[in-house]
C-alpha cells in the first residue's frame, strides 16, 4: 500500500528527531551537523538516497526545514555559497557520474566547497557561447588558459564551474566542454573589481596553465552547452526566487513605511501597494517553478522569473529612496569591501537601490532573457543567427 502525505511527513520528523537527538546542535560543530544532515538523506529531501536526499517530492523539505529551525540547528549556507547550492550542486547531480556525485556533492552541503562561476568572458557575456578560453587535452589531463569576468566570490571561492573551448574548429555552440576547477590551482589568479556601491564582490579571473584532471570533466566533451544550460536555468530561478512572503526588498519598504508615518502620502500607498502585489506574484511564480524541479530540470520558464525579479527590485529599491526623500539621498559607507556573500537587501536603502541596478545583467541579460522566453516559452519566430554553422575559429571576433 502506497505511503500517503502523512506517513512522509511522520517519517520526516522522526528522521529530524532522530538526527537531533545524535547530532545536538547546542554541541555539534555547524560543519560537522551539516554533514550528517547530508548523510541522513534530510539536506535535499529530493536527491536521491546516499546524495544527499531520500526520493521524495522537494515540497517535503520546507518541513523538514521548519523543524531544524525550531531546534536551532545550523541552516545551509545559502547566501554564502549560492553558486554552489543553486547551480553546482544540481548540474553535478544532472551530468556527474557516480563517482564524480558521491566526491563533490557532500562539500558543498558542509561549506568545505563554496564555488564561484567562470562563465563570462570580456567579449562573451550576452553571447556565452562565444567564449575564448582555451581547454585543451593532455593524457588525462586538461590545460585550461583565458580569462572570465563578473565572477562573483571567486576571491574567496573553493572551487568552479567553469565552461571552455575545446575545440575551436567546431560551431560556438558545439565546440564547449564544461569543468568543475580548484580554485587553488597553479596559475589561477583574482583581481578585484570595484562595483557601483563602493564594494568588490565580483572579479575577474586569469587562467594559464591550469591543470584539471578528466575526473573533473562535467558531462561529455563538447556537450558543455547543453550542461551549462542547465546550470543557468538553476541560475534563473534560485536568483529570482526563494524570499518568503513580504520578504527581500518588498519586506524592507514595507517595514519603513510602517514605522514611518511621517513619510506616508496616499499616491505613494497606491504605488507601494502595487509593487507588494508585483512582489507577491513574483514569489508565487517561484514556488511554481521550484516545484516544478520535483518532476526534473528548471526549463527555460526560470528567464521569465529573472526579468520580473530584476524589473522588481530596482523599481521597490526606488521607491524606497522616494519614500524618504533627502534622507534617501545618504550613502551609508563607501568603503572598498571583499564582501563573501551578496545580500541584495542588506546595508542602507542607497546600497540596495545601486546594487539592483546589477540584478538585470547577472544571471543573463534582461534583454537576452526576453529572446529566450521569445523562442522557448512563446515558440515565437527565433532571430537569424548567420554564425549558427561556422566553425568558431572562423567567426570575426
Amino acid at each position: 500500500m502506497a505511503a500517503t502525505r502523512q506517513d512522509t511527513e511522520r517519517d520526516l520528523t522522526d528522521r529530524v528527531r532522530d538526527l537531533l537527538r545524535r547530532h545536538d546542535p547546542g554541541t555539534t560543530e555547524p560543519r560537522d551537523f551539516r554533514g550528517a544532515l547530508f548523510d541522513s538523506g534530510l539536506a535535499r529531501v529530493n536527491y536521491p538516497p546516499g546524495l544527499g536526499g531520500l526520493g521524495l517530492p522537494q515540497g517535503f523539505q520546507e518541513l523538514v526545514d521548519t523543524l531544524l529551525g525550531a531546534a536551532g540547528a545550523p541552516a545551509l549556507l545559502k547566501q554564502h555559497n549560492g553558486i554552489g547550492l543553486g547551480m553546482a550542486a544540481p548540474t553535478i547531480l544532472a551530468f556527474g557520474t557516480e563517482d564524480q556525485k558521491r566526491e563533490l556533492l557532500r562539500p558543498i552541503f558542509t561549506n568545505d566547497h563554496v564555488y564561484c562561476q567562470l562563465f563570462s568572458e570580456p567579449e562573451a557575456g550576452s553571447d556565452l557561447a562565444s567564449v575564448a578560453t582555451r581547454a585543451q587535452r593532455d593524457g588525462n589531463d586538461w590545460s585550461i588558459t583565458g580569462q572570465k569576468v563578473w565572477t562573483s566570490g571567486a576571491h574567496h571561492a573553493d572551487m568552479a564551474i567553469l565552461l571552455a573551448r575545446s575545440d575551436p574548429g567546431l560551431p560556438k555552440h558545439a565546440g564547449l566542454t564544461y569543468f568543475l576547477v580548484d580554485m587553488r590551482s597553479a596559475g589561477v589568479e583574482v583581481r578585484p573589481l570595484r562595483q557601483l556601491t563602493g564594494e568588490a564582490e565580483f572579479n575577474e579571473v586569469f587562467l594559464t596553465d591550469v591543470r584539471v584532471p578528466d575526473s573533473h570533466r562535467l558531462g561529455e566533451i563538447g556537450q558543455g552547452w547543453k550542461v551549462a544550460t542547465t546550470t543557468l536555468n538553476n541560475e534563473r530561478v534560485a536568483i529570482g526566487s526563494g524570499a518568503p512572503r513580504e520578504g527581500g526588498m518588498i519586506g524592507k519598504v514595507a517595514a519603513t513605511w510602517r514605522e514611518n508615518p511621517q513619510w506616508r502620502h496616499p499616491a505613494m500607498h497606491d504605488r507601494l501597494m502595487r509593487l507588494w502585489v508585483d512582489a507577491e506574484a513574483i514569489r508565487i511564480t517561484g514556488e511554481r517553478l521550484r516545484q516544478q524541479l520535483e518532476v526534473g530540470q528548471p526549463g527555460p520558464e526560470g528567464s521569465g522569473m529573472k526579468v520580473l525579479f530584476a524589473r522588481a527590485a530596482q523599481a521597490i529599491s526606488g521607491f524606497d529612496l522616494e519614500l524618504r526623500g533627502a534622507d534617501g539621498l545618504r550613502y551609508d559607507d563607501w568603503t572598498m569591501r571583499r564582501p563573501d556573500k551578496v545580500d541584495y537587501t542588506g546595508r542602507g536603502p542607497g546600497y540596495r537601490y545601486l546594487r539592483a541596478k546589477g540584478n538585470s545583467i547577472e544571471g543573463g541579460t534582461s534583454e537576452i532573457l526576453r529572446n529566450v522566453i521569445a523562442e522557448r516559452v512563446l515558440g515565437l519566430e527565433a532571430e537569424r543567427r548567420v554564425d549558427k554553422d561556422t566553425a568558431w575559429k572562423d567567426l570575426p571576433r
